[in-house]
């Protein structure tokens, strides 16, 4: 925290310093964009969010600085109608070991299941956020056919 109370954002790599975690993740979004040759490079929305394309998943970014945490998401199925407990059961089981730093999560409003990923933004330096991206992409990639109902 700096002497005002605002948190102060840095990379321990380069030493960079952000005034805001809106800073932070959007030139972390620029270095992983110029690294995987993204064209346009990803850069984060008026509300804090971008969607990056690693493999086949599509990977919302969510900056949410009043929480203090940075979510990643990557939608991977629709809940079934039928069946719904062992499809729980199921995806909750893979959760404990088969997701690496990523889980499965509903949204029960829509009955859609994502891979999920949640950081604390504080101590975020970029090989987190470029593993966090990669872990979501590749888990929701192995996984989008294997919840096929």
């Amino acid at each position: 925290m700096t002497a005002e109370g605002a948190a102060t954002y840095a990379d321990r790599d380069t030493g960079a310093v952000y005034k805001t975690a809106f800073e932070m993740i959007d030139a972390y979004l620029a270095r992983f964009s110029a690294n995987a040759s993204l064209e346009p490079p990803v850069q984060l929305d008026v509300t804090a969010y971008a969607q990056v394309k690693r493999g086949g998943a599509r990977i919302g970014v969510n900056v949410l600085e009043e929480n203090g945490v940075l979510m990643m998401l990557a939608p991977v199925a629709t809940v079934p109608k039928d069946g719904r407990e062992g499809f729980y059961r199921r995806i909750l089981e893979q959760s404990f070991l088969a997701t690496a730093d990523a889980a499965f999560a509903i949204d029960g409003e829509k009955d859609i299941v994502y891979v999920r990923a949640l950081r604390r933004l504080s101590g975020l330096d970029y090989e987190e956020f470029e593993d966090l991206l990669v872990t979501v992409g590749t888990v929701a990639d192995d996984w989008v056919e294997k919840l096929k109902v």
